[in-house]
């Protein structure tokens, strides 16, 4: 069965940084897209940053271009993201994702096979 597994959160404080793992097990990792969204109190689910099947390209959310570095390693299985100068508006649930059959980086939630069950991020002013 398929399954995606984040880590790496915590509390941190303004300016800081985190990085984020999730693991994938049960699929063929390189033939998914993958994502990182994030979903913060009364708000919905948004899309943070995606990467390419291949790793070859990546695009992000305007609210953390630039501070935000999403990667992936398809021999351990595994996409990161980097979270750098962090706010307090980036307090959230993170969760990773992945779309299945397409060579490309979607935005849409719904369009998403497979999701982990999250990994909080708190950061305090």
């Amino acid at each position: 069965q398929v399954q995606l597994v984040e880590s790496g959160g915590g509390l941190v404080q303004a300016g800081g940084s985190l990085r984020l793992s999730c693991a994938a097990s049960g699929l063929t990792f390189s033939n998914y897209a993958m994502g990182w969204f994030r979903q913060a109190p009364g708000k919905e689910r948004e899309f943070v940053a995606g990467i390419r099947w291949n790793g070859i390209s990546t695009r992000y959310a305007d609210s953390v271009k630039g501070r935000f570095t999403i990667s992936r390693d398809n021999a351990k299985n595994t996409v990161y993201l980097e979270m750098n100068s962090l706010k307090p508006e980036d307090t959230a649930v993170y969760y990773c994702a992945a779309d299945k059959f397409t060579l490309g980086i979607r935005y849409d939630p719904r369009q998403y096979d497979y999701w982990g069950q999250g990994t909080k991020v708190t950061v305090s002013s």
